[in-house]
Order: C-alpha cells, then sequence, then structure tokens
C-alpha cells in the first residue's frame, strides 16, 4: 500500500468514526455519550479510535467543526447567490437562523458546542467559519459606505451575538412563526445600521 493510499484510508477511517459520533451526539447530546458507546457503533477499539483522537472531547471538536462549516457553507452559498452586498449580509444572516433550527445544528453547534470546548474555544472556531464571512461583508459594506464607518470586529461580535441568542431562543420555541419574526426583528435591526 503506497503512502498516499495510507493517508487516504485513515482519513476515511477517521471521517467514518466522525460519522458516527456526529450520529450519537446529535442524538443523545454529549454529555448521555459514552466512549464505550461511540466504540461500538463505530465499530472499532478504545485503542483504535484514540489512535485518532485523544480523548472523547477531541472527537467532539471534530464534529463540531464539520457541523460549522457545513452551516458556514449553507451561508456563504446563500449569500453568494445575491449580487448586492446588501442582500449577501442579510440573506446570509437569515441563512443562519434558519440552519440554526435544524434540531441537530441547535444541539452540536450551540448547547454542547460551547459547553464542551469552553465559550472561548468555541468562539474561535466560530470566527474562522461563518464569523469571518459575516466580517468580510460587514468589512465590505463599511467601504462601500452603505453601512456607516465603524471598526468591524466589534460590530461583527455584537451582530454574531445577536443571533447566537435568537438561535438558542429558536431552539427552545414551539411556535414555528417565531422564525419568521426572529427573522424580521433582524432585518429591521440590520436596517438600523445603513448609512444610506
Amino acid at each position: 500500500m503506497t503512502r498516499g493510499t495510507r493517508a487516504e484510508q485513515r482519513e476515511r477511517t477517521r471521517q467514518a468514526r466522525v460519522r458516527e459520533s456526529r450520529r450519537l451526539f446529535a442524538t443523545l447530546g454529549y454529555g448521555a455519550v459514552g466512549l464505550s458507546e461511540i466504540v461500538r457503533a463505530a465499530g472499532v477499539t478504545k485503542g483504535a479510535l484514540y489512535h485518532h483522537f485523544s480523548s472523547k472531547a477531541e472527537l467532539f471538536r471534530a464534529v463540531l467543526e464539520q457541523v460549522q462549516e457545513e452551516v458556514a457553507e449553507r451561508i456563504a452559498e446563500t449569500a453568494d447567490a445575491r449580487e448586492d452586498t446588501w442582500e449577501q449580509l442579510v440573506s446570509g444572516c437569515q441563512a443562519f437562523l434558519t440552519a440554526s433550527t435544524d434540531p441537530v445544528i441547535q444541539g452540536i453547534m450551540l448547547v454542547d458546542g460551547p459547553a464542551v470546548l469552553g465559550w472561548s474555544e468555541w468562539r474561535a472556531m466560530n470566527e474562522t467559519t461563518s464569523g469571518r464571512h459575516l466580517a468580510q461583508v460587514l468589512g465590505d459594506l463599511i467601504e462601500e459606505g452603505t453601512i456607516t464607518a465603524q471598526p468591524v470586529e466589534p460590530l461583527t461580535h455584537l451582530l454574531s451575538g445577536a443571533m447566537n441568542e435568537a438561535a438558542l431562543w429558536l431552539a427552545a420555541s414551539k411556535d414555528p412563526a417565531d422564525l419568521d419574526d426572529t427573522q424580521n426583528a433582524l432585518v429591521a435591526m440590520l436596517r438600523a445600521l445603513r448609512a444610506t
């Protein structure tokens, strides 16, 4: 077996373990999933699992990275479908709220993510995915004069925090109309940023 083939096989094996762990974490929650359940579901020994991940928390981090990247891709696809930068911001923010109503995303990304990894590490991971996209579009809007000139970083954190809080609220909501109401409130809040 060549080195490239071995590396590819290792990555396929790693991804299979991440996929199986994601299913368990999404279904039961991080706290309710034991390592023995993960190795049984993945059909491996604990030693084989530890070959790829040093701990259950590290395995969860890989699952969270995957979920955050998928959400960021959905946001980027939605936003990039728009020509106008302002519409990219609005549609991207709305896409985040819509994605956050998925119970898998809620549990892994919004509930267990900060609890398992800690707020600082969770925020740092978010900043490299959807947070990066948000900062970019806000910077573009400030540069073109659509949003009043101001530092991008605090604005990014304020909007991200507001959307994360709204997503957590939506996760507990029982009324399907709350998503539309939240998106409308978000659009009104975003409009207040416009300079023009």
